[in-house]
Order: C-alpha cells, then structure tokens, then sequence
C-alpha cells in the first residue's frame, strides 16, 4: 500500500501478499469464511482494509503496512 492511498480492497491485499493468484481465487476463499479481518470471519472481498487491520487466513497472519 502506498502511502497516498488510505485503504486497500480486502482482496487486492490477498493477491499483493501471494496468498492468492487470481481475483477468483481471492473470492473463493474469502466466501468459503477462510479470512479474518481484526479477529471476525469477513466475507465481503471489497472490504476496505486500513493500516494496522490484522489478516488471518490459511494459518498465516498479515498487518495491512505502509509501503517504504
């Protein structure tokens, strides 16, 4: 995420840190309840993440970071 932009789609950041390929794939796991967004299941892939949300999914956890 640069620093300009304020907030990141839930799936863009999926696909931005590898745990995806494709949008679809984003979908699929974001709709199967596979994604935490701060602790609750999150099922919409347009949610918009801001700095410091915690990502959990497939046994791996992300903070939405500012890019250097």
């Amino acid at each position: 995420m640069n620093q300009s932009e304020e907030t990141i789609k839930l799936d863009q950041f999926l696909k931005l840190m590898c745990v995806v390929q494709t949008g679809g794939e984003a979908k699929m796991l974001i709709q199967n309840g596979d994604v935490k967004v701060n602790g609750a299941v999150e099922v919409r892939r347009g949610r918009k993440l801001v700095l410091g949300d915690r990502i959990t999914t497939l046994g791996e956890n992300y903070v939405v970071e500012a890019a250097e």
